[in-house]
């Protein structure tokens, strides 16, 4: 397992921002490779973005197939100079790996690999380890998992259950297991009046304070939770009218608003909630409300069954305690696996994730590869 922390040294000295790789992939398919994997290097480039490296690498040829998934971009660094050592550096002093990608997830993927390394020692598996590594999760999401799926579908590559090395957990690597993921849809609102003179206020109508007519009415509660998942949450972000005058009543005012929903909620279900606020708020106002709508995911959850059970055996085996189960946070690739087949989500402390002086112990990314070897372990020894 300490083959774990020289390989995400290595990853961390990629400069992949996203969409940048800067050799990372390679970095993984040189490691895989070796072992017996069929590695295919996806390109992918969506009208009017930019071109993103994904890979799919395959052991085995027989189900069921397990598969990891991760990615190998990051978020920029920021301000270098504020880091205590260079984020692209990987260096480790005190039992502490640092540097961009050291919580999320370079260390997640090259524990996926130093598991199967140690795994396949003792003989190939009873079915098939697979490994779908993007270089567009920290962007906009269109040219990684969903395209390498897509491709997948396409040339008749199944996966019968995934797991993401997501950072999850609270302190130490394994106590949280991710079962499932709130939605996130985001609404653009602008409120459409007429401008006036603030001291005729009756030959206007003022989008202002219908708009926030409308932010109040949406602040009552969506529910309470469900059986998995805590309660929904709406966010305003934004509230704009761009009016340098003061004497002067805009004809138009913007605001934006984030849904993290649960699955108590639907993204037509949240729609038409929206468009009854928004009539309430217009009422005879003499203004209108339109808004257009992103869903970046919809809510989703792996019942606890079978596999669930598996994964979390295999933690307490290693750690000694099972995990808890979580649906919190925010969105990840699995949105996109989970139509594919069951997801879970299972990786190191996320604190340091997307901070200046992102870091992780070597203990806990040799802690994850053992529970990953152990996940390997029992998923051949019984599928679920």
């Amino acid at each position: 397992m300490r083959d774990a922390v020289p390989l995400s040294q290595a990853l961390i000295r990629c400069r992949s921002v996203t969409p940048a790789d800067d050799g990372a992939l390679s970095i993984v398919e040189a490691a895989l490779k070796p072992l017996g994997f069929l590695c295919h290097r996806l390109r992918f480039q969506a009208e009017g973005t930019d071109a993103v490296e994904n890979l799919y690498a395959r052991l085995g040829s027989a189900p069921p197939n397990f598969c990891f998934a991760g990615h190998t971009d990051v978020v920029p660094p920021g301000d270098e100079s504020l880091w205590r050592t260079p984020p692209f550096e990987g260096r480790v002093e005190k039992g502490v790996l640092a540097g961009r990608g050291a919580a999320d997830m370079k260390t997640a993927v090259a524990a996926f690999v130093a598991a199967a390394a140690d795994y396949v020692k003792s003989g190939a598996p009873k079915g098939s380890i697979s490994l779908l590594i993007t270089g567009d999760e920290e962007g906009i999401a269109v040219n990684g998992t969903k395209a390498v799926l897509a491709w997948m579908r396409e040339n008749g590559e199944r996966i019968d259950h995934c797991l993401v090395g997501e950072p999850t957990a609270a302190a130490r690597a394994g106590d949280t297991l991710k079962i499932g993921r709130r939605g996130s849809m985001t609404f653009h609102f602008t409120a459409r009046g007429t401008q006036g003179h603030t001291a005729y206020p009756h030959r206007a109508a003022n989008p202002i304070p219908v708009l926030a007519k409308l932010v109040s009415i949406l602040q009552e509660p969506l529910d309470k939770g469900t059986a998995h998942f805590e309660a929904s949450t709406l966010q305003f972000t934004t509230f704009d009218v761009g009016n340098p005058a003061n004497n002067v009543s805009p004809a138009a005012a913007r605001a934006t608003a984030n849904i993290r929903f649960n699955d108590a909620h639907t993204v037509e279900s949240l729609t038409e909630h929206v468009r009854k606020a928004a009539d309430a708020a217009v009422g005879n106002s003499g203004v209108a409300i339109d808004f257009e709508t992103q869903v970046s995911g919809v809510s989703f959850v792996t019942e606890p069954g079978a596999y669930t059970a598996l994964l979390s055996d295999a933690v307490k085996a290693v750690t000694g305690e099972a995990p808890n189960f979580s649906t919190t946070g925010g969105t990840s690739d699995a949105r996109f696996i989970k139509d594919h087949c069951p997801v879970a989500e299972l990786g190191l402390p996320g604190a340091t994730m997307h901070k200046t002086d992102e870091c992780v112990a070597v203990a806990e990314v040799e802690r994850l590869a053992a529970i990953y070897r152990a996940i390997l372990e029992r998923y051949f020894e019984t599928p679920p």
